[in-house]
């Protein structure tokens, strides 16, 4: 039959709404969302008569019920979820980046089920700032006069360039141009803030007289931004913080420090690569510091700045701050991972720096532990030594001893396997190497360990391998089923 004919054949989208098939989604989708389903699906149809896919005028009816269920799965089903990193990258962003304490993640569900005195003085009634539930930590923690907090540290030098020199200029290193990420640059941003980049040095060598000859009545500010995404190794040469602070006053001009990552503890005592910490730039004379949240921190995603309090004080009165603020989940994850540095032994209570610290012998029996609960795969699973990375544009050259189980497959294909394993219900998501799957358990917890069991279990096991494990199927009568494989 041709597919004019075929074409002929395609249900009316009435006719569908009332099949008792598909009006089991009205339950879970109002009758505009089902409409619309109903009319994808048919579409969906449509052109596969048209690619010659289907030539059976038989399975036109079924197929466009199939689709409509597919549609209304994937409508339903949220696709941002919990997944389980095996990746071996700790802070991996297409993965969330940190994982949050319980302190914090309590603090959001707290904050998110009730109302919460975000702005506003429980004395006095009157109308506060939401900032300050954070202030006096962030004081506490890195020494500076006043802090602000925005959605992110790309925000959070956009923010302070706008602030400080918006229409004048600001000296950048040129071995400091870098690329944030998503073709995010900072000749970009300093550009976007209204402010005037000058270009100095070289990109492997730059001294105090190239910053001292580029000053002149029109300069704002120096920009120092620490590479927390890349190194430039071999013959190279940059001004440090202390030095540059003292050019800055020497001139009557300002010091703005991205510095990234940002930490606020000294990663040496942990057997880790030296990073700037906050308390140290802002003693070096920075007047602004800005840093991220969300990655050697171990918090939400945001981008916090410290320093004098007048310079503070004029990003609070900005009117981008209103446009770059956080939310009260923010703040209160936020404050709670915060006070979790007040603490002794804080690489014990932050997952991001536990991850970072913990031994790999922990590791390794946290392999070993996974490989017996795999004890029926063909062939034998393997604990093998492996690397992981710190990941999300901290510690760029910094790798980390691990332990990883090495699933090979047998006649089939490795990256399949790896797939399967996504489709799970949590997806577990893993690395592909040498045709096998490698599980590295440095970002894996000790309890997600059976839901990994399981998820190998049906990736390398099931016969049929292409549904999804877990995901929500198909209402009955208008309800939900519950758990199945689609």
């Amino acid at each position: 039959m041709s597919a004019n004919s075929l074409l002929r054949h395609l249900p009316k989208t009435d006719t569908l709404l009332d099949d008792p098939h598909i009006a089991r989604w009205r339950g879970r989708l109002t009758r505009k969302n089902l409409t619309d389903v109903v009319r994808e699906a048919i579409e969906h149809v449509r052109r596969q008569i048209i690619e010659e896919a289907i030539t059976d005028e038989a399975e036109i009816y079924q197929q466009v019920c199939d689709a409509v269920d597919g549609i209304s799965k994937r409508l339903i089903v949220p696709s941002l979820r919990r997944a389980i990193n095996a990746t071996g990258v700790i802070r991996h962003t297409g993965l969330g980046r940190a994982v949050l304490a319980k302190e914090a993640w309590g603090a959001i569900a707290e904050i998110a089920e009730h109302g919460a005195v975000l702005e506003i003085d429980r004395v006095t009634g009157q109308r506060s700032h939401r900032g300050d539930h954070v202030d006096e930590l962030l004081r506490c923690l890195t020494d500076a006069e006043a802090s602000a907090v925005v959605n992110n540290n790309a925000a959070a030098v956009l923010l302070m360039l706008d602030t400080v020199a918006h229409g004048r200029e600001v000296i950048v290193s040129r071995g400091q141009l870098i690329e944030i990420g998503g073709q995010f640059r900072i000749p970009a941003v300093v550009a976007k803030s209204g402010a005037v980049m000058v270009e100095v040095g070289t990109t492997n060598k730059t001294h105090r007289e190239d910053y001292e000859q580029a000053i002149n009545d029109r300069t704002a500010a120096i920009l120092a931004v620490h590479p927390s995404n890349y190194r430039i190794e071999g013959f190279t040469h940059e001004v440090d913080a202390d030095e540059l602070s003292e050019v800055a006053h020497e001139h009557g001009i300002e010091l703005i420090y991205d510095l990234g990552g940002g930490v606020l503890v000294d990663l040496e005592r942990f057997g880790l690569p030296h990073e700037p910490v906050v308390r140290d730039a802002i003693e070096d004379g920075a007047g602004l510091v800005s840093f991220s949240g969300d990655k050697l921190l171990g918090g939400p995603q945001s981008g916090i700045i410290v320093g004098r309090a007048d310079l503070v004080a004029k990003l609070h009165s900005n009117p981008l701050m209103r446009a770059l603020r956080c939310d009260r989940l923010t703040f209160a994850a936020l404050e709670a991972t915060l006070l979790l540095y007040l603490k002794d032994e804080v690489e014990f209570q932050i997952p991001a720096l536990y991850r970072l610290t913990e031994p790999i012998e922990s590791v390794r029996r946290r392999a070993e532990a996974l490989a017996e609960l795999l004890g029926d795969h063909e062939p034998p699973p393997t604990v093998e030594d492996s690397t992981a990375q710190v990941g999300s544009g901290a510690l760029p050259t910094e790798t980390l001893p691990s332990a990883s189980v090495v699933l090979r497959v047998p006649d089939a294909s490795a990256s399949q396997a790896a797939r399967r394993m996504r489709l799970c219900e949590p997806p577990v998501f893993g690395s592909v190497r040498d045709d096998a799957v490698w599980l590295d358990m440095r970002t894996v917890t000790d309890s997600e360990l059976p839901l990994v069991a399981r998820a190998c279990g049906w990736a390398f096991n099931d016969p049929l391998g292409d549904g999804i494990l877990g995901m929500a199927d198909e209402p009955a009568s208008g309800q939900s089923s519950g758990q199945g494989t689609v």
